[in-house]
């Protein structure tokens, strides 16, 4: 099978039926529709029950989990996933009726696949707008950690190979739900893995009032040993100098410090309470200084 699109959800039975007839209305068929209900208390599960039994030229997998996070949810479908290929498909979402058909084309295109963690196409409201920038031409190479240098910035539709992520797990921290996709993406980038990302809208999304976009700030807040792991991350994967170091404390105390006090925040970050006290006040002296007329 050459792709497993991956559905984690939660409580999106109001919207689920959307993705599904995008699916329904395919022009690739050799796919499969893998979900894992995330703790789902409405009639998502009776969905699929009717789902389930009726005939789609693809399988439709679902499985009922403990609400456990996202990502918690992403490491149990990469196990799971029969397709070469693994495309998460956020529950509010849905497809371009060419969306897996032009991501075997790109990804058939690849010369030397050693190379390349997978492929990525842009999201949009609808096929002709794209959600933030991207470059000019049909195609560039090139790693997650490239992304700003080249233009390429906002949410994409990145489909990457399922062995692949079986090696990039994410990390999974006792009583926290959710850590930020970017930590596994940027791990294969710093590895030197590339995507080839291609210049076509396929995937279309709205945010939603209940989604993970509009709630980011606390839920990084109630999630403090993940958020540390993705500020640690980014340090060492931009090799940030001193002043890019504190000014990244800083906001990690700013996400968190409300709930943590600054010490906690500290042991998370692993750096002296001084340190991050020095980071918080060195970004505030320069706020005032810029707005001293």
């Amino acid at each position: 099978m050459k792709i497993t699109v991956f559905t984690p959800t939660y409580n999106r039975g109001y919207i689920l039926p959307e993705l599904y007839q995008s699916l329904q209305a395919q022009t690739f068929a050799d796919f499969e529709w893998l979900v894992i209900d995330d703790g789902s208390n409405d009639r998502t599960h009776e969905l699929f029950d009717t789902w389930l039994r009726e005939q789609n030229r693809f399988s439709v997998r679902y499985y009922r989990v403990e609400n456990g996070g996202k990502h918690r949810a992403i490491n149990k479908g990469v196990d799971l996933a029969e397709g070469e290929l693994f495309f998460i498909v956020d529950s509010d979402d849905r497809l371009t009726p060419d969306a897996l058909e032009s991501i075997m084309k790109w990804e058939e295109g690849l010369t030397d696949k050693s190379r390349f963690c997978g492929v990525a196409g842009n999201r949009g409201a609808n096929e002709q707008h794209v959600l933030g920038t991207t470059f000019e031409g049909e195609y560039v190479d090139a790693t997650s950690l490239e992304r700003t240098r080249l233009g390429i910035t906002g949410d994409k539709a990145e489909v990457f190979y399922t062995e692949i992520l079986r090696n990039y797990k994410f990390d999974e921290i006792e009583g926290e739900k959710f850590i930020t996709e970017s930590t596994v993406w940027d791990r294969m980038a710093y590895d030197g893995l590339k995507l080839r990302w291609f210049n076509q809208t396929i995937y279309i999304c709205d945010y939603l009032e209940d989604g993970l976009t509009h709630n980011m700030k606390r839920i990084f807040s109630e999630n403090p040993q993940g958020t540390a792991l993705y500020i640690k991350q980014q340090i060492k994967h931009y090799d940030y100098d001193l002043r890019g170091r504190l000014s990244n404390y800083n906001l990690y105390y700013d996400f968190v410090g409300g709930r943590t006090g600054l010490r906690k925040a500290a042991r998370y970050l692993e750096i002296h309470p001084l340190t991050l006290f020095t980071a918080t006040c060195l970004v505030r002296l320069r706020k005032l200084m810029l707005q001293r007329p």
